[in-house]
């Protein structure tokens, strides 16, 4: 069967030369067969079925940065984590929440438009006006309030529970000046108010919304959330600007440095299995050379490595430039 033939009847057939390339740019469709994703690049590893879940990402760390953690989570203290890029500041929160049990990571990414409401809850005022509109239409019922709020991760992150949740805080210096000194109150009382919430009569006093977490609802009273164990929070920072004092003194400050030779490899055998570092000495070499502090990211040594192994000729026509080119470099 041809590839234009296999194209047409919706089957897939690998390349029949065993060319690497999938896409060839000459014009002419074909179905082909995706090799396996890098391991980190697989989605859902948490699901069930997936033959990830059993042997869920690996984190390497020092024994003494490991102990900073651990004076976060004894403090109840927000973990600042600061260090380049590529040295394992968010994956931190996603080990913590595996290796202690606490379940999916709540994740609020940060940028220059966030605001603290866009973290603890959202109202839907307008969709639940459209919605009234249309049922007093056809005679329904009011719509409840409940399904019109959303708590956003910081708000779930806050709900009362027995064991706390793990809440990233991913890249807050790429936030606006005043947010780290917003968040203060809620990391120190580890509640909040909803006032739309709040001013319902008794008889409504609890409230059904929905959380942060997919198609997961929770109980809010009196329009007040408040935590039963503060979450063990984690803030990382590329170090693109100093956080007030008041932010820091509340917080544990843990700095990673970039991996060396000896834990590079360490990464490389966690990720890809001890096999992967027969004949890489060359791309270590070439890794090294390269990086200077925050030019290049560990997931990029893993990328070149992943296609090494897959047997693709990195030397070919600019592809290890490709893949190990220069972050701070402006295109």
């Amino acid at each position: 069967m041809t590839a234009a033939e296999s194209a047409a009847t919706g089957h897939s057939t690998p390349p029949s030369d065993g060319d690497w390339r999938l896409f060839r740019g000459d014009g002419s469709p074909r179905a082909v067969t995706f090799p396996p994703a890098p391991p980190w690049r697989r989605l859902h590893p948490e699901e069930p079925d997936s033959p990830q879940a059993a042997r869920p990402r690996p984190y390497l760390i020092d024994p003494d940065d490991a102990d900073i953690v651990n004076a976060a989570l004894h403090l109840r203290r927000p973990l600042l984590v600061t260090g380049h890029p590529g040295t394992g500041k968010s994956s931190l929160a996603h080990a913590i929440a595996h290796e202690l049990a606490l379940g999916p990571v709540l994740h609020w990414p940060v940028n220059s438009r966030s605001a603290l409401q866009d973290a603890l809850y959202h109202y839907d005022a307008i969709g639940r006006l459209r919605e009234a509109n249309l049922r007093q239409d056809t005679d329904g019922s009011e719509p409840g309030i409940g399904q019109y709020v959303r708590l956003g991760p910081l708000g779930s992150a806050l709900l009362a529970r027995e064991r706390p949740r793990v809440l990233l805080i991913d890249e807050l210096d790429k936030g606006d000046i005043d947010l780290p000194n917003d968040l203060l109150t809620v990391f120190e009382e580890g509640e909040f108010e909803i006032p739309e919430l709040s001013r319902l009569p008794e008889e409504h006093s609890t409230v059904l919304v929905w959380t942060d977490d997919p198609n997961a609802r929770a109980s809010v009273v009196r329009g007040r959330v408040r935590c039963r164990e503060f979450p063990v929070v984690v803030i990382t920072s590329n170090g693109e600007r100093e956080f007030p004092p008041a932010f820091l003194r509340r917080c544990v400050r843990l700095d990673l440095p970039e991996p060396d030779e000896e834990r590079l490899r360490d990464i490389v055998t966690a990720h890809l299995g001890h096999e992967a570092l027969h004949d890489i000495d060359d791309l270590l070499e070439e890794f090294l050379g390269r990086r200077a502090p925050g030019e290049l990211s560990t997931d990029q040594l893993l990328n070149a490595v992943f296609l090494r192994k897959g047997g693709i000729d990195l030397d070919a026509g600019g592809l290890l430039d490709a893949v190990l080119h220069q972050l701070g470099r402006t295109v």
